[in-house]
């Protein structure tokens, strides 16, 4: 039976959707973008910034359910402008070290609030 989780420490969206899921030895999180946790705001228009607070939103859910960015499987990170591709690499290579997770880089028409860069993951439990 899968295990849901919203949290409490992440902008409180009214979407229906979980920001966790397990499944087994497996879990899953939704997407996430730069965006504040107080009023759900984008952080700044500047992707750096966007891919910064999206790094810590993503640490702070991770830390929350006992994990950490170590436990990544497999990233997704879904992008506006392949211009950005470089100072999205230089910000995830600064979170991240080797072995590094799986990643698939897709550049979308668009993402929530307008943001430049959203993640989603797999992690090993």
């Amino acid at each position: 039976m899968p295990k849901h989780h919203f949290s409490p420490r992440l902008h409180q969206s009214t979407a229906p959707f979980s920001h966790f899921v397990q499944h087994g030895d497996t879990g899953y999180t939704a997407g996430i973008i730069g965006q504040r946790t107080d009023d759900g705001s984008l952080v700044s228009d500047d992707v750096t910034e966007q891919c910064k607070s999206m790094m810590a939103n993503l640490e702070t859910l991770l830390h929350e359910l006992g994990l950490s960015l170590s436990a990544l499987l497999r990233t997704t990170i879904y992008l506006t402008d392949y211009k950005d591709f470089e100072a999205i690499n230089t910000v995830y290579a600064h979170h991240l070290r080797e072995p590094f997770p799986v990643r698939t880089t897709i550049q979308v028409a668009a993402l929530p609030l307008g943001a430049r860069v959203q993640i989603d993951t797999v992690l090993a439990l």
